[in-house]
């Protein structure tokens, strides 16, 4: 779609696509300066960007609720396994930029076993409740236990309700058989009426019914269209006409907005067919090799009876013709 080249928006992790452009924020950076909240245009330019008024620890995925209000998911947190810092976060948090504020507000969060985790990945169910995946460990679903709450030392508790299961589809990237498990980000499409969860690797696309996200993300099966060689791809957000992903990799230099067109879904196999009785086969079909190696025997030895029969027919006619004279 675009190139965004402007050395303030360096590795992109969450992205939504508006009318006139797109809004991306940036992850755990180095420099605290760019973590801000960006406004492109459709040519990837930036156009303002609207800072945090604490500091954001690592902003990973962005969502836009039906009033236009923009989510960001403050919720990364690599262990040092992953190459994060030693010390992990109590809490973990989402930020509401309301249309045309300046400033977003913070509401804190905290998961059920106290433990903390990595996640890159929010989605909005149809009624605006926020559903965080995890990425490490991989897929585990939560959703909060109660209204959130605005700018509270205290987070608001979260509550488990299910488990996405990626599967190691083969596409290649950058992390082979690991990045097809680590879930990287996800959203809904404008009508409600679709949801996808990306890894680095591929984009599963769940159909919705009546605005329930998780239901359709732990009940459905989904349709998968690869995301083949992207450096380090963690964003995806729908087109503003739902036809489409777009997608943006991680990394700290230039990055490219991309778009694909989602995999149709597979056919389903229709009812009758797998009630109707199966087709009649001829006796002769349902032979085996071995089967027809007996069969041609036996009427070969058929044949050689018949021959017998007939030797011996002659033998005595002529015998009695003899006997006769």
């Amino acid at each position: 779609m675009c190139t965004i080249s402007d050395p303030q928006v360096t590795e992109v992790s969450g992205m939504v696509a508006t009318n006139s452009g797109y809004v991306v924020v940036n992850d755990s950076n180095p420099d605290r300066s760019r973590v801000k909240i960006f406004f492109l245009d459709s040519r990837c330019k930036l156009v303002r960007a609207v800072p945090y008024p604490t500091n954001a620890l690592d902003p990973e995925d962005l969502a836009m609720a039906s009033d236009g209000t923009l989510w960001v998911a403050d919720i990364g947190d690599n262990s040092p396994l992953s190459g994060g810092s030693g010390t992990r976060r109590s809490t973990i948090a989402l930020w509401s930029l309301a249309p045309n504020a300046s400033s977003p507000v913070i509401h804190r969060l905290t998961y059920p076993d106290g433990q903390p985790r990595d996640a890159e990945t929010l989605l909005l169910a149809g009624d605006g409740t926020p559903i965080i995946v995890t990425k490490e460990p991989a897929g585990e679903i939560y959703v909060p236990d109660r209204p959130l709450q605005a700018s509270t030392a205290a987070g608001v508790p979260l509550r488990r309700v299910g488990t996405f299961h990626p599967k190691d589809t083969g596409t290649p990237n950058p992390l082979s058989f690991l990045g097809a498990a680590l879930v990287t980000g996800g959203a809904v499409s404008p009508d409600g009426t679709r949801a996808v969860i990306r890894t680095y690797a591929d984009a599963y696309e769940f159909t919705v019914t009546g605005g329930d996200v998780v239901a359709a993300i732990t009940t459905g099966t989904p349709t998968i269209t690869a995301l083949p060689n992207e450096p380090q791809g963690e964003s995806i957000t729908y087109t503003p006409d739902g036809r489409a992903f777009l997608t943006c990799s991680d990394q700290p230099k230039t990055t490219t907005i991309l778009r694909y067109t989602p995999a149709p879904p597979l056919p389903a196999s229709p009812a009758a067919s797998a009630a109707a009785p199966p087709p009649r086969r001829s006796w002769l079909s349902g032979l085996t090799l071995t089967d027809i190696t007996w069969l041609i025997a036996a009427l070969g030895g058929f044949g050689v009876a018949l021959v017998g029969v007939g030797v011996l027919g002659v033998r005595r006619n002529r015998r009695a013709a003899r006997t006769a004279a």
